[in-house]
């Protein structure tokens, strides 16, 4: 608790700690994602290194994989912000043998995908029962796949998403993700992203500074801090505990522009990437702008 005591002090922080950035197109081939990045003004950036609706996509070619270094290098940004999201086909949960099998090869192409690129880390969504299993039989496979797919990568971080709770999603609440950490055969490669809207349609009231640093610490006596590992940033359209992911422009949803504000001015949230997800793709840059523009001097 002494971490997140720390962290409510907003005295004179390196304000060159946080690494703002959006989830960019990779259209044309993933090495034009850094440079897409770029250009909205971001340090950090989310992509999806193959078609995310569909089953099969072609190998990443050695000109691809070069040439994302390159660009990373061009436009310095570290691989440690970037934070890669697999496709939403995959279902860890998924009760039926033969389909959970295929999610799981998906999967591990999907991390095989990121390490050519030069990443160690993915993030993902836990997945769903499908309402054919109970939520803990779910939690069990989910586990036993995450635990398949780190003990055949070394050095690389699995990071689990929470979700909004929508349907039979799994992952909403901190206590099933705590269940995930703690099921881990390799804890210290199991991280969480957080994202803001699913939390807030989950039933977390972090419209708030206290609201948000509740949350925060109930993380970590559960979690840990150190788990975090990145922050999708997205405002909500639907109202708290919605269960409905529906994400809106920051300040024009139901969330305002207040935890947003604590998220750039704690120490926490430096050094990891906080990814707007937020529909308007054209205020990207503004809305990286005016977060900066947040942290107190």
């Amino acid at each position: 608790m002494e971490e997140i005591e720390n962290c409510r002090k907003f005295d004179k922080l390196d304000r060159s700690g946080w690494f703002v950035g959006a989830h960019v197109s990779a259209s044309g081939g993933v090495e034009n994602a850094p440079l897409n990045a770029a250009g909205l003004g971001a340090k950090a950036f989310a992509l999806f290194t193959k078609n995310q609706r569909r089953w099969e996509a072609p190998d990443l070619t050695d000109e691809n994989c070069s040439g994302f270094k390159k660009n990373l290098d061009k436009v310095k940004i570290s691989p440690a912000h970037i934070l890669p999201h697999d496709s939403y086909l995959i279902n860890l949960g998924n009760p039926d043998p033969a389909k959970n099998e295929r999610s799981f090869n998906a999967f591990v192409d999907e991390i095989q995908r990121c390490i050519s690129l030069g990443v160690n880390r993915m993030n993902f969504h836990p997945g769903s029962h499908l309402h054919r299993i109970t939520t803990e039989e779910c939690l069990e496979l989910i586990s036993n796949n995450i635990n398949r797919a780190l003990s055949v990568f070394s050095n690389f971080t699995l990071v689990i998403e929470n979700t909004a709770g929508q349907g039979s999603n799994v992952g909403h609440s901190l206590e099933q993700l705590a269940r995930l950490v703690k099921d881990s055969n390799h804890p210290d490669r199991t991280g969480i992203c957080l994202d803001t809207c699913h939390l807030f349609a989950a039933g977390y009231d972090i419209s708030s500074e206290k609201g948000l640093k509740t949350l925060l610490d109930k993380f970590d006596q559960l979690i840990g801090i150190s788990h975090l590992k990145g922050v999708h940033l997205n405002d909500s359209k639907r109202e708290l505990g919605s269960r409905v992911d529906r994400h809106a422009p920051l300040g024009q949803g139901m969330i305002g522009w207040e935890p947003f504000r604590v998220i750039m001015n704690t120490p926490i949230f430096q050094n990891m990437p906080l990814i707007l997800e937020t529909p308007d793709q054209k205020r990207w840059p503004e809305e990286i702008r005016l977060l900066y523009q947040l942290q107190e001097q």
